[in-house]
């Protein structure tokens, strides 16, 4: 599958990333790749007819590569860049550094890694939270991240992970319902994005799952 940079190859970037993430983070992104290419298989349609779709399967196959290209940054490492292409934080992500990583990522993807297509960058920065009303490759990722075949089992996975080559929106809900489930268990913030993109998917669940 092709990546789509405009200075490396996916054999680079694929070194890049072994030097930058634990072989955990490693090996979960190339599930999310995989995963967002098979998501997108079954929702874009080819959409793009001069290629029958091709770049959109390398678009879904680069974001989900590099969607954690941040992740496994040390805090000084992470300071340094965030203040180096001023990536504005907001209190909650000053206050829980971890949720820095999506913002930073984007950043990253098209900075270290020559990313430049605004659709990529914009499903690596909402990977984590999600928003209302997101596009086909930003529910893709988002949801390939939670659902690729390296995750822990939770209870609600197989039901997702059938659910959402027939219904990617009512997916996204259930996500999302478990992100929040789970947020609030370990008493953790709640993103602004997040609980915007609950309450607009909501539309799409089950009545007997709200």
């Amino acid at each position: 599958m092709q990546v789509l940079s405009e200075k490396y190859t996916e054999e680079e970037i694929l070194k890049k990333l072994r030097k930058k993430l634990d072989e955990r983070r490693y090996i979960h992104s190339i599930g999310v790749a995989h995963t967002a290419v098979s998501l997108m298989m079954a929702h874009g349609h080819g959409r793009v007819a001069e290629d029958k779709g091709l770049r959109e399967l390398s678009m879904a196959y680069t974001a989900g590569l590099l969607h954690d290209c941040a992740k496994c940054l040390e805090d000084d490492e992470r300071d340094h860049l965030c203040k180096k292409y001023k990536v504005e934080l907001t209190p909650i992500e000053q206050e829980h550094p971890y949720l820095i990583h999506a913002k930073l990522g984007a950043v990253l993807a098209k900075e270290k890694y020559g990313v430049t297509d605004p659709q990529i960058l914009s499903a690596i920065r909402y990977h984590t939270t999600g928003y209302e009303n997101m596009t086909l490759l930003e529910a893709i990722v988002f949801s390939a991240d939670f659902i690729e075949p390296n995750r822990k089992m939770l209870d609600c996975l197989p039901w997702i992970r059938a659910e959402i080559y027939q219904n990617l929106q009512k997916a996204v809900y259930m996500i999302l319902k478990q992100t929040l489930i789970h947020l609030e268990h370990r008493g953790q913030p709640v993103d602004e994005n997040s609980l915007k993109a609950f309450e607009y998917y909501k539309q799409f669940a089950d009545p007997s799952v709200l």
